[in-house]
């Protein structure tokens, strides 16, 4: 690094000798190639995505379990049959087998029966009162992969079969409900925050434009991933939104420092280069983390995580890969044009502050009382992760949906006419190749009917070559109590080891029910792994970052410290009441083991985003001057601001999750939210400037021999000759 003039005797800073600095010359340099580099990509990927992408589906089941077991039998001694269904359910206040009502239903049927993927109907239900009858369409293939123009085709028919005293509601595992694009909501509010940030059309455009150029190519690329692993039809939403937040937050940090050095005086060429080595490391630093978080879902060994970890870790890799070069080589291009189309009254939020700057008042004030503002800080976040304690995990059904779509009113009405358990079924898949398989299995379906917590038992169902049979259990508690737990369980452990084995007979207990047990069980088993590696690779990248195992140890602390108020705003909103209806849930609804751990890895890797771009300037500023108290105030002030617009923009994008049709995206959409709010208010304003006063000197201690092994992430940041305006806010 050194100081120039420029040929109007203007000091400018210029940096040497780190890759970033590098890559960000090159990218000064060769602007126009770089630029046409990602066109030519973008365009050559639109042109291929139809023939490389594949199907967005997902094996929902859990490898190695029971119920997949159960399923596999059932496919192969039933052909043509899953063991999915789709709930017919219709209600005739005359009585449905009133002459008018009768052919209604079984011309839908017939009709319903015809769509792709769908197969007969089971023998009608008919309730106590004679009101309310039901049939369980058969899928020929998982719920999961049943196209989603059949639940279309369904709903339609049902409405027109409907009408005049006749009222038919679907439920099961392909029926769609369908919500606004949260896409759509995120980028336009995420517009709004930038313009109020930057004042300027031209400036907050080019975060916008950086990160939907790459999610242009991500989207495409994860349409390719498709067709090499699963990856469930929901992911490409998540990784949209996480693309779309994070990228508007690194090209927001960058041109933010790009900004800042042109008013302080740097020609264009100079300014690319320090936004690009300071802003540009903290985006890769933090960006890095936020993948390797995620990647960290590939160690629960569940299919459908696999694709989501893949999807998200790739849309983030693009438009860091996007933020680092491309928007370099745009921002070359405009120069101090950058600020055209002014909006009058707006633009303040993303200034670089001085230490005369409420937030370096505040940074101050807080480093006078450090121990009180860490215990108040703990104790807030502690605060709001107490219902955490009472986090149910389990699995949403469709009596959690709303209560004006179709599947929780056929959910409604099968509770009304069969009791609650009848929305979850257990399939008893059996082999009887055995002589006496046959005799065993009457006898156990005769003791399943006295084993508590069972409803009722349907007779055995033979296939057509005799060699497999299925019984269909009704549980007396719906399919998310504990009580059905307990019961899958039950009958696993107790009831089935009684009549198998010894007379040749196999029972396997399935359906989707026991299919949610087996995951919650895989899930949480490998759970603690999965956070000790994501801990431990997190950790290793902060201390090459930043070469100090306290701020390391600090930050991993602070984020789980914030992961842990995001499952507690999560078991609020989940319990229904106020908190709930506020975003479309009305009743008490468990939480899909799933959704905690995929909520760790992306949050984990977003909280240390802010950490790292405030501790980055902290580190720049304490290598120019030497003292850590100065330090924090003047990089609490120079980042205050900026964190406050990327943090708004990353809390609207998760609260577009708010508008999905999906119950579980909900609840993940507004715990990540929160977790975000944290991590922009009492992390950064309270706990980091309070708990670097109390380390002084040791928040840069690092042993010597640690720092011979530690690698290197560009380079250590250097001190720098203060800048004209740095000196004007002195």
């Amino acid at each position: 690094m050194r100081t120039e003039q420029t040929a109007d005797g203007r000091p400018q800073t210029t940096r040497s000798g780190g890759r970033l600095a590098w890559l960000a010359d090159l990218a000064f340099r060769r602007r126009g190639r770089v630029t046409l580099a990602w066109l030519a990509l973008l365009a050559g990927l639109l042109a291929a995505g139809p023939q490389l992408a594949g199907k967005f589906d997902a094996d929902y089941s859990t490898p190695g379990s029971e119920s997949k077991a159960a399923a596999e039998l059932l496919a192969e001694r039933f052909e043509g049959n899953s063991g999915d269904t789709i709930d017919v359910v219709w209600q005739a206040p005359s009585g449905v087998r009133d002459p008018a009502v009768g052919p209604r239903v079984e011309r839908f049927l017939a009709e319903a029966s015809r769509l792709e993927g769908v197969g007969d109907p089971g023998p009608t239900e008919t309730s106590a009162d004679g009101t309310i009858a039901v049939a369980r369409l058969q899928l020929d293939r998982p719920s999961w992969d049943v196209p989603s123009a059949t639940s279309d085709e369904l709903v339609a028919l049902a409405e027109e079969a409907g009408g005049s005293g006749l009222r038919i509601e679907l439920g099961g595992g392909t029926i769609d409900e369908d919500g606004a694009p949260p896409e759509l909501m995120a980028m336009i509010a995420a517009a709004a925050i930038l313009l109020i940030a930057f004042g300027s059309v031209v400036a907050a455009g080019l975060p916008l434009g950086t990160a939907l150029f790459g999610l242009g190519i991500s989207a495409t690329l994860i349409g390719a991933v498709a067709a090499i692993i699963e990856v469930p039809d929901w992911a490409p939403a998540v990784a949209s939104l996480l693309g779309i937040g994070v990228g508007i937050d690194y090209a927001l940090l960058i041109l933010t420092r790009f900004r800042t050095a042109l008013e302080a005086g740097a020609d264009v060429r100079a300014a690319v280069v320090e936004a690009v080595e300071t802003a540009g490391r903290s985006v890769l630093v933090a960006g890095m983390t936020v993948v390797v978080s995620i990647l960290g879902l590939l160690l629960i060994g569940v299919p459908s995580l696999r694709g989501v970890a893949v999807a998200a870790a790739l849309a983030v890799l693009v438009v860091m890969s996007a933020s680092l070069t491309l928007l370099p080589a745009l921002l070359a291009f405009l120069g101090p044009r950058v600020n055209r189309l002014r909006v009058p009254g707006l633009g303040r939020a993303a200034g670089s502050g001085s230490n005369r700057a409420p937030a370096a008042r505040w940074s101050r004030g807080v480093q006078r009382r450090p121990w009180a503002a860490t215990i108040a800080g703990v104790a807030v976040l502690l605060a709001l992760a107490v219902p955490a304690l009472d986090l149910r995990l389990g699995f949403p059904d469709a009596g959690n949906n709303s209560s004006d779509t179709t599947t929780r009113q056929a959910y409604d009405l099968i509770s009304a006419g069969f009791g609650p358990g009848a929305n979850g079924p257990l399939f008893l898949a059996a082999d009887v190749a055995g002589a006496d398989a046959g005799g065993e299995l009457d006898e156990l379906v005769g003791h399943l009917r006295s084993v508590p917590g069972v409803a009722s038992v349907a007779d055995p169902r033979l296939s057509a070559s005799g060699h497999g049979a299925v019984v269909v259990v009704t549980p007396t508690s719906a399919p998310q109590e504990p009580a059905t737990d307990q019961l899958v369980h039950r009958l696993r452990e107790d009831v089935l080891p009684q009549h198998t084995d010894a007379e040749g007979l196999r029972v396997h207990v399935g359906g989707q029910t026991a299919a949610f047990v087996d995951e919650s069980e895989l899930v949480g088993g490998r759970l603690p792994l999965f956070v000790a590696a994501v801990l431990a690779l997190s950790l290793l990248l902060v201390l090459g970052a930043f070469r100090s195992p306290a701020l390391a140890v600090k930050a991993a602390i602070l984020n789980v410290l914030s992961v842990g108020a995001a499952y507690g705003v999560l078991a609020l909103f989940a319990g229904g009441g106020i908190a709930g209806q506020l975003i479309g849930i009305d009743t008490e609804t468990p939480v899909p083991a799933a959704i905690p751990v995929i909520m760790f890895a992306i949050l984990f890797g977003l909280s240390m985003d802010y950490e790292v771009f405030l501790l980055s300037r902290v580190r720049e500023e304490y290598l120019r001057g030497g003292d850590t108290g100065r330090a924090v105030v003047a990089g609490v002030a120079k980042t205050a601001r900026v964190i406050t617009a990327a943090a708004a923009i990353i809390i609207v994008v998760f609260l577009a999750f708010v508008f999905s049709g999906e119950v579980f995206l909900k609840l993940m959409g507004v715990g990540m939210a929160a977790a975000i709010l944290v991590d922009a208010t009492i992390v950064p304003m309270v706990l980091v400037p309070a708990v670097l006063q109390l380390l002084g000197p040791a928040t840069w201690w690092l042993p010597g021999w640690l720092d011979r092994r530690l690698p290197r992430l560009d380079g250590e940041p250097v001190a720098s000759p203060a800048s004209p305006m740095e000196e004007r806010h002195a």
